[in-house]
């Protein structure tokens, strides 16, 4: 499936090395003023190409909306954005034309469809990622009318965690890193991978703030299950926590409860909901990253005959992919919470009679 949402769906199309990428977003609300040069300084966060740290492809990602705005404002119609591809190195895949890149999806591409696009990985590459960066900056757009604002950074990479975060920081790091303290340490786990022709792993964090009580619907399309979905579905994402995640199943109930209070509530371990219903509290994502499976190594591998082969791969590539992930996990995050918004308006039918009331 190439759609994502209910009442605020995205769906993308193109390929790594095709002509383009791009996304047609559906149910944006009319009258939404759009911030064209906020879509594209989103978009200027996730392109490659910016520090050593990253791919050697260079693409200016420069956005264009083709439909639904009229004078800034969004016309309540499908809003289609196109990016144009300008950096292919195609010739750079000859060499796997016939053969299965280990940790990439080109075994189960080519044994569901019978072929498959090798150059860059096709529709499988992360370079799909900047269509959901432009729709999920509308999205922000709609969040930032009811007050609500998304957030990351990297709390790990390689193993090297952070013991502090800081939002803040993490917006002028080139490693998007929360820990200062950290980071220089994770930057030298990124390059002497990247000397050594390896990868690395590491860990978002993404939180949402302001978000009001009620949004999610149980059962079917909770809250923090949708999150969930929304996160694994970025590439090279292996598992996602919300709240505490993992370390809440090494406690008790009475430490992992959290106590309510008339000023809100006391800790924060669910992470935003409960039941899959946002109970007011700050959302907290973390989305886990695998090593870039494109490597400088010899790797074993086969052809499409099943012949063994010892693969060499060429080409420019990540030697990291969290750090361009993380202002993905947001367009996600935004596009989920925007949607959720819509899906809420009508859940009480007091909504229903302000919206239309009698004559």
């Amino acid at each position: 499936m190439n759609t994502f949402g209910k009442r605020l769906t995205l769906t993308t199309f193109g390929e790594s090395h095709g002509k383009a990428i791009g996304c047609i977003l559906d149910g944006v609300p009319a009258g939404l003023k759009i911030d064209e040069a906020f879509i594209q300084s989103e978009l200027d966060r996730r392109k490659p190409g910016k520090t050593k740290l990253e791919t050697g492809r260079k693409e200016d990602d420069k956005v264009e909306i083709l439909s639904g705005v009229f004078e800034g404002l969004s016309t309540g119609t499908p809003i289609a954005m196109v990016i144009f591809n300008t950096n292919q190195k195609s010739k750079d895949y000859d060499n796997v034309k016939d053969l299965f890149r280990p940790g990439h999806a080109d075994f189960t591409y080519f044994h569901k469809y019978g072929l498959r696009d090798y150059r860059g990985g096709g529709r499988s590459s992360a370079r799909e990622t900047a269509a959901r960066v432009a729709g999920g900056a509308i999205a922000k757009l709609m969040l930032k009318e009811i007050g609500i604002t998304i957030q990351s950074g990297l709390c790990e990479v390689d193993g090297i965690k952070a013991e502090t975060i800081d939002f803040e920081h993490a917006k002028n790091s080139k490693l998007c890193a929360l820990d200062p303290h950290k980071e220089k340490a994770q930057e030298e786990a990124v390059l002497n991978a990247k000397e050594a022709h390896d990868s690395v792993g590491g860990v978002v964090l993404t939180r949402a703030t302001g978000v009001p009580i009620g949004l999610g619907e149980p059962l079917y399309y909770k809250l923090d299950a949708v999150l969930a979905e929304a996160m694994m579905g970025i590439n090279a994402a292996k598992a996602v926590e919300i709240g505490d995640g993992v370390a809440s199943t090494h406690l008790k109930g009475s430490q992992n409860n959290d106590a309510i209070t008339p000023q809100g509530f006391a800790s924060n371990h669910a992470g935003g909901t409960l039941g899959g219903i946002s109970n007011g509290n700050t959302i907290i994502v973390k989305t886990h990253f695998k090593p870039t499976p494109s490597i400088f190594q010899p790797q074993q591998t086969i052809d499409k005959a099943g012949n063994p082969v010892t693969l060499e791969l060429k080409g420019r590539h990540d030697p990291c992919v969290v750090i361009r992930g993380a202002v993905v996990t947001e367009a996600m995050m935004a596009l989920v919470l925007a949607d959720m918004a819509l899906l809420n308006m009508g859940r009480k039918i007091d909504h229903l009679k302000a919206l239309y009331p009698q004559n």
